[in-house]
């Protein structure tokens, strides 16, 4: 199945907390990669140009099986993304190639 994302950060310290765990986050998303569960990722900015939150295309057996990856990852672990939405959806053939 595939799902997107969309992850908004707390605005007390998110954006600190963010930068202090986005190196573990990108080792994540590589690897997520190479198996074949991450298709696309981009930062959501502020008007200043600040990283705010997150909006990812993702691709597990299941949605349990979304939430044990969720379970993991750095962002959420340490305390960045304050809201997360996961909406499932079909990626067009086109995109895949």
């Amino acid at each position: 199945m595939q799902f997107i994302l969309l992850a908004h950060d707390h605005k007390d310290g998110g954006l600190q907390r963010r930068l202090n765990v986005r190196d573990e986050h990108v080792k994540m998303d590589d690897e997520m990669r190479a198996a074949g569960n991450y298709h696309m990722g981009v930062a959501l900015l502020d008007d200043e140009g600040n990283m705010k939150g997150s909006v990812m295309i993702l691709e597990y057996p299941s949605r349990k099986d979304l939430d044990e990856w969720l379970k993991k990852e750095p962002y959420m672990l340490n305390n960045v993304w304050e809201k997360v939405e996961v909406i499932p959806c079909k990626i067009g053939p086109t995109f895949l190639k």
